[in-house]
């Protein structure tokens, strides 16, 4: 069936909406102030909705295409599946980008695709896409790359020279999973992706013999997202596969998804998605393994993180032989683990340290969320007394029923 392109836009932006990975930080700075290009880059980070300093920025979210000769069991553009299907020519998509930039709309592409034909065919048009908006239309905006592990690695080496990131997913949390729900597609064959991206990326900052550096190569880095609760691994299973990826091949961001059940899904899928929390959950797991030194045995000792209570806090309530830590004398890691602490919190109160005794009120104007915190900190003007203790501390953390409506 023939479609017109507001109506492959209405498919194919719809189809996109399942992938998380489409945030940045760490771009090449580029603009077009001189008059020789259209759009800019900031660098300084561009999400699907806000950017750190509070600005709101958008990308155009599409697929390719939702075609795909692929049959993994949790994706609604499966081949088997009888979704509405679409395809993006090559010049479509650079049209779209560059007219959605000149009306204000966008800022920046994030593209992905479904396998048609074979990976490097797909890869090869979206390489093109990318190369065009570059060298053509002199596009300086933002671009990410969902590239696909199995095509050619010189493909995947030109989609780092014209994208600012780009993501490869894997999929699922563990190997089994992804034999049991993907088997046509290989853990092993995404992690070898992964790692010929990273040695890219670490080559590009080198400086050649004649002093001059190499051309940037995916400057924003590399991401990847994990679909959770489409199979049996747990909490610990997933993060300790994200510590993994950070380790081992320099993501700059790993993504978690809930899963959602489809239409026509298969008997191995559950039923029901699992609660949202449980991804909020590891968002927040997931930022104290990178900065506030936990391990993942110290974070999902259970198998499965608290719902009730953050990931942090959880910690503290189960070692309170560690508090109340006093701020003035603490080390910089215990600071990190009293709850209501962040680093930027952390940071200025070491700072003060330096010119005299930091005090209760002082931590409230240094940004420290004094509700969760006072119960593990003693300080100048504040004492805990028995709440650290307390066998009733927990409740003060958890948020209390709420009576169901009947309507």
């Amino acid at each position: 069936m023939k479609r017109d392109l507001s109506q492959k836009l209405a498919i194919l932006s719809d189809a996109a909406k399942y992938d998380a990975s489409c945030a940045s930080s760490g771009g090449q700075r580029r603009d077009s102030r001189d008059g020789k290009g259209l759009g800019s880059s900031g660098g300084t980070g561009i999400c699907h909705a806000y950017a750190p300093d509070g600005r709101c920025i958008s990308l155009l979210k599409i697929l390719m295409t939702n075609f795909c000769i692929y049959n993994c069991a949790y994706c609604i553009n499966r081949v088997s599946s009888q979704v509405e299907r679409a395809r993006f020519s090559v010049d479509e998509v650079v049209s779209l980008t560059v007219e959605f930039y000149r009306r204000n709309y966008i800022e920046g592409l994030f593209l992905s695709s479904g396998i048609i034909r074979s990976p490097d065919d797909t890869m090869a048009d979206m390489v093109r896409i990318a190369k065009t908006l570059r060298e053509r239309e002199n596009f300086r905006g933002y671009i990410h790359l969902k590239t696909i592990p199995d095509a050619a690695p010189e493909l995947i080496e030109q989609a780092g020279l014209y994208a600012d990131r780009l993501s490869i997913n894997v999929e699922l949390p563990t190997e089994a999973g992804m034999t049991q729900l993907a088997p046509e597609k290989s853990a092993r064959g995404i992690r070898k992706a992964m790692a010929d991206v990273r040695v890219q990326r670490e080559a590009s900052r080198e400086v050649t013999h004649t002093g001059k550096r190499k051309a940037k190569f995916a400057p924003a880095g590399q991401s990847t997202q994990m679909i959770v609760g489409a199979d049996g691994a747990d909490d610990a299973a997933i993060l300790g596969n994200a510590s993994n990826l950070y380790g081992n091949y320099g993501l700059s961001r790993v993504y978690y998804s809930a899963f959602s059940p489809i239409p026509d899904a298969s008997k191995m899928l559950p039923l029901i998605r699992p609660p949202l929390l449980r991804e909020h959950r590891l968002y927040q797991a997931d930022w104290l393994l990178r900065f506030y030194g936990f391990e993942v045995g110290e974070i999902a000792s259970d198998g499965m993180l608290d719902l009730e209570v953050d990931p942090k806090t959880a910690w503290a309530l189960q070692h309170r032989e560690s508090f109340p830590v006093d701020v003035n004398r603490a080390s910089r890691e215990l600071l990190l683990r009293v709850p209501g602490f962040g680093t930027k919190t952390v940071s200025r109160i070491l700072d003060a340290r330096r010119h005299g005794a930091v005090r209760y009120e002082h931590l409230v104007t240094m940004g420290a969320v004094m509700k969760h915190a006072k119960a593990f900190i003693s300080a100048p003007g504040w004492s805990p007394r028995g709440l650290t203790d307390d066998a009733a501390l927990r409740s003060r953390f958890v948020k209390p029923p709420e009576q169901l409506s009947l309507f």
